[in-house]
């Protein structure tokens, strides 16, 4: 075992005493050890209960024959951190979690390792480190939020950023709109829609990283519970099997996940994390892996934002092997997960218990919510190396656009032209120096998104950035354009009253302007920085852009 390093032998005596300084007996000396890496904090709802979480993993381990040993990670709520700086840290602490927990995990040489990760750059910051680190690990996610309800609707964090257009816009009042705020967000939990969050914790159980059902598995649920203890007593199994992450995900893993997420119409900021954690494992995804898979996978389930249900209906409809059930032959079956099985072994599993799907949240590949899957992939002379639009949350109406640009160096001018109703219907407004360098930190945009919904303009004015959006996003808001403005990318060549070509079926995005012009343009441009210090001045000088996962090398 790899904590014999640290524990066995003559020569270790001093390194015992501090062990048993824990109160370790001497049987627990020839037991594997188990990092219990744990993201709980009393910030972030979606992690405030994963203490229990983590007593019963740790209590699966200690039921198996291992020795738990708990620590914390960092993790920011996007949600708090949205609409001001603090969202410049959100993509950062990806990285920063992945280094901690290597930190830990190597300098304590741990056998195995239980991830508890929620929230959305916190779940992709501890598969980085599974992958990195190679050594047996098994993921608990946190759980989706139930959803909130007031005056006879249920809501979600969404629908309070997007209450907000609608109050400005005078089609709610004030005391509604507290209503409301005391209500959209009932409890523990990440974000109870197909957000960012919930998205990547369907994409680590579509990897094969967490256990069947983990996924979808309400956090107050009790069945998250049992997965969580179950994985504890897994994980002592994969110590004494030597099964480790790059033994379990492949390319072929990440066919599934990239299939599963155009599936679920999953948040466009998989694009960014999917080839971030690939990297980790050492294989290389691509935009053009992610437009290839959509284009041959239905959408067949529509959650919240683009349709209207929740997470627990997901869950209550099978979670992600019902989705593999009726992906069918397109899923790759042979590829291991941390069951020990084959993804087709525990699909035989998942049949058997749940014999009947509810086709009503969960549709057929036969009659898809979308032909296609839930993220496209555009290039042109805008976006050379592409850009990325959930076109499962874009209206019919909006999927092929041509309009004025209305261009802002900063989210901060474009909300306030939003909400003073400078922005007018059949406008793209065009958000630059928000990317991975630019920002730095490539902030999400749901602040003006939501605002543009919540005014009623989400029908007749698109948004296009070098920065990313929310999960939660919906409509035509086109991120993650690549090179971003801060590298000399055309989107810093744009003007106000350029045409803006968007054409979402033929994956084009295009700015209307004569290359001659933009060449003469291009003489004199000289691109925007940002002042920044501390961590992110460390950041802006190692981060990759968007389109390779905006990864920090």
């Amino acid at each position: 075992m790899r904590s014999d390093n640290a524990k066995k032998g003559l020569e270790r005596a001093a390194n015992r005493s501090l062990l048993k300084a824990l109160g370790l007996t001497e049987s627990e000396m020839d037991k594997p050890f188990i990092a219990v890496v744990n993201s709980k904090n009393e910030i972030v709802p979606g992690h405030m209960h994963l203490d229990k979480i983590g007593e019963a993993v740790k209590a699966g381990i200690r039921n198996a024959g291992g020795v738990p040993f708990e620590f914390q990670t960092i993790g920011v709520c996007d949600g708090i951190a949205m609409g001001h700086e603090g969202m410049k840290y959100s993509l950062p602490s990806r990285e920063l979690i992945q280094d901690t927990i290597e930190v830990m995990v190597r300098a304590h040489q741990f056998d195995g390792m239980v991830l508890i990760p929620s929230c959305d750059k916190v779940v992709p910051g501890h598969l980085m480190a599974a992958g990195e680190l190679d050594i047996p690990a098994i993921v608990v996610t946190g759980g989706p939020m139930q959803p909130g309800f007031a005056d006879d609707t249920d809501l979600d964090l969404i629908s309070m950023f997007e209450f907000v257009g609608a109050a400005k816009n005078g089609e709610i009042s004030e005391e509604k709109l507290k209503m409301m705020e005391n209500n959209a967000c009932p409890g523990c939990g990440s974000c109870s829609g197909m957000f960012t969050a919930n998205t990547m914790a369907c994409m680590t159980e579509a990897l094969g990283l967490s256990l069947p059902g983990c996924a979808t598995s309400p956090a107050v649920d009790a069945s998250k519970i049992r997965v969580a203890k179950a994985s504890g007593e897994r994980i002592v199994e994969m110590v004494k099997e030597g099964l480790t992450p790059r033994k379990i995900v492949t390319q072929n893993s990440f066919e599934n996940a990239v299939m599963t997420d155009m599936a679920i119409g999953g948040s466009s900021n998989t694009a960014l994390h999917l080839p971030a954690v690939a990297n980790a494992f050492g294989i290389c995804l691509t935009l053009d892996d992610f437009d290839r898979l959509s284009k041959n996978t239905p959408h067949i389930v529509s959650l919240r934002p683009a349709g209207s249900w929740f997470m627990t209906d997901f869950d209550r409809a099978g979670g992600i092997y019902s989705i593999l059930e009726r992906l069918g032959d397109r899923v790759l079956k042979n590829e291991k997960t941390v069951t020990g099985k084959t993804v087709g072994e525990n699909l035989k599993n998942h049949v058997l218990v749940n014999p009947k799907f509810n086709q009503k949240v969960i549709q057929t590949v036969d009659n898809p919510v979308h032909k296609e899957g839930g993220i496209a992939i555009l290039k042109g002379n805008l976006a050379p190396d592409g850009s990325v639009v959930k076109q499962a949350a874009v209206s019919d109406k909006m999927m092929v656009h041509t309009g004025p640009a209305r261009v802002y160096d900063s989210e901060e001018d474009a909300m306030s032209a939003i909400m003073e109703g400078i922005v007018k219907a059949g406008d793209v407004v065009v958000i630059r120096y928000e990317g991975p360098r630019g920002g730095p930190g490539m902030r999400e945009m749901l602040s003006p998104t939501a605002a543009i919904a919540g005014l009623g303009l989400i029908e007749s004015v698109a948004l296009v950035t070098d920065g990313r959006f929310s999960g939660g996003t919906r409509g035509p808001c086109i991120g993650h354009v690549s090179p971003e403005a801060s590298e000399g990318g055309p989107i810093g060549l744009v003007e106000d009253g350029d045409m803006i070509e968007i054409d979402i079926p033929n994956r084009k995005l295009n700015v209307l302007v004569d290359d001659k012009v933009l060449e003469e343009r291009k003489k004199s441009f000289k691109p925007v920085e940002k002042p920044v210090d501390g961590y992110l001045k460390k950041y802006r000088r190692t981060v990759r852009s968007a389109n390779h996962g905006a990864i920090v090398e």
